[in-house]
């Protein structure tokens, strides 16, 4: 269990650093003592990550229908169907990865190594799937 004492903010107001306690006998979710652990906290080192580039996929259209009564489908492109992270931090193991590889990133998804813009040392991953649904929200507030 780790408990947050103090958040260091830069000048944009950005997290760049979190001050916590550890509670090592709480690994893996229940204490010794009978706590019960909320969450598990995922992190990679600073000192020890990788920087690599991760791709974002999403829809490539913002409608299920996007030519539907003879519009013109390109109107409907989603400009966000793909964000690309240069410089992404992941654990030391994942900067030797080979292409096709597959793995799941905590929280985001399921991502594979390019196969084709990867380079040894300088893996490209692209999520496959997403673990949330984005769009399932933005159906709910229309």
């Amino acid at each position: 269990m780790r408990v947050c004492c103090n958040l260091v903010k830069n000048t944009q107001g950005e997290v760049v650093e979190v001050h916590c306690t550890w509670d090592p006998a709480s690994r893996g979710g229940d204490a010794p003592d009978g706590r019960r652990v909320k969450g598990t906290s995922h992190w990679v080192s600073a000192a020890h990550a990788k920087p690599v580039t991760v791709r974002l996929y999403d829809r490539l259209f913002t409608k299920p229908k996007p030519d539907e009564g003879g519009a013109d489908f390109r109107a409907s492109l989603n400009p966000d169907s793909l964000q690309v992270l240069s410089g992404a931090q992941v654990e030391p193991a994942l900067a030797e990865a080979a292409p096709g590889s597959r793995f799941q990133f905590e929280r985001l998804g399921y991502f594979c190594v390019d196969t084709v813009d990867s380079k040894p040392g300088q893996p490209v991953f692209n999520r496959t799937v997403a673990l949330r649904d984005s769009w399932a929200k933005l159906a709910e507030t229309k």
